[in-house]
Order: C-alpha cells, then sequence, then structure tokens
C-alpha cells in the first residue's frame, strides 16, 4: 500500500503569471494565434453536427464558421485544451493533489456546490458566445493585443466577481 505524502504548496502566483505570459508570447510567436478555450467546444459541437448531417451544419452560419474541413483535431484551440487537461492532470500528480472531490464550504451540499457552479459556468459559457470569446481568450489573449473591448470585459469580469465574492462569502465560512 503507498504511503500518502503531504501535498506540496502551491505554485508562486507571480511566477505563474510570468510563466503563462511566456506561454502566450509562446503561441503567438509559434502557433501565430492566442490562447482560449470556448473556440475548442465550438469546433468539436460544429464537427459532430457536420459528422451527423452535414447539410445542418454547414448552413447554420454559427456551426459553418467552425469547420475547417480537417476535423476538430486541426483546430489550434482544440489541441490546447487537451493540453490543458494533460497539463493540469500532471501538475496534480507531482504536486500529490491528485484526487476527486467537490470542493465547497461546511454550509453547503454538495449538489448544491455542483449546481451553483454548473449555473455558473453556463452563465460564462452564454457570455463567451456574447463576447465572440472566453474568459482567457478575451483577458489573455485580447488583453495583450490592447482590445479595447477585452479590458473592458476583465474590468467587468473582476468587478462582477468581486460582487458575487461578497454575496456569497457566507457559502465558505
Amino acid at each position: 500500500m503507498s504511503e500518502r505524502r503531504e501535498p506540496r504548496p502551491y505554485a508562486d502566483p507571480y511566477l505563474a503569471g510570468v510563466a503563462l505570459g511566456v506561454v502566450l508570447l509562446a503561441a503567438f510567436v509559434i502557433v501565430g494565434r492566442g490562447l482560449g478555450a470556448s473556440g475548442a467546444f465550438a469546433s468539436v459541437a460544429a464537427s459532430t453536427v457536420d459528422a451527423v448531417s452535414s447539410t445542418s451544419a454547414r448552413s447554420n452560419g454559427f456551426f459553418a464558421d467552425h469547420l475547417d474541413g480537417g476535423g476538430p483535431l486541426h483546430d489550434w484551440l482544440v489541441v490546447e485544451l487537451l493540453g490543458v487537461f494533460v497539463g493540469a492532470w500532471l501538475s496534480a500528480k507531482l504536486a500529490g493533489r491528485l484526487r476527486i472531490a467537490v470542493e465547497r464550504g461546511p454550509h453547503t451540499s454538495v449538489n448544491g456546490r455542483l449546481l451553483a457552479a454548473g449555473a455558473g459556468g453556463a452563465v460564462m459559457g452564454v457570455g463567451a458566445v456574447l463576447a465572440r470569446g472566453c474568459t482567457s481568450g478575451q483577458a489573455l489573449t485580447g488583453g495583450a493585443l490592447l482590445s479595447v473591448g477585452s479590458w473592458l470585459f476583465i474590468a467587468t469580469a473582476f468587478a462582477s466577481a468581486y460582487v458575487v465574492a461578497i454575496l456569497r462569502r457566507g457559502a465558505w465560512s
């Protein structure tokens, strides 16, 4: 039986921020595109609909915009997101934090936490479609490109997070 070891401390946030900036710069240099995630989901959805009914996919403006004819693995964002999953798993494994758990406060049920997380994810997903980019794409890539819309998004996202944190602070204590 393997002995459970104490997890390593989290990475320094300043060092992690610099590393993320280097990854963003490398993405621009190597691939010619920034980072993001929502486009990967759109590409996989478009490829799935295209496999079932090519006519329907190509006549739908949203899906047609995400079809390149090569399948989802030909989309940079799909490959990037697969790398994020592999990297997250590897990082958690190396840090001794790999486990299945639902993080929640003492006064929140597992189902309540999952419902809140699902609702928040759905709101963010709708927002990503309306904003034409997800949080990482808007904040990292758009912010690095000095897009006014992206900077407005960043300010609004942080302001909203502070308001929600104040309203929900009792859920974690």
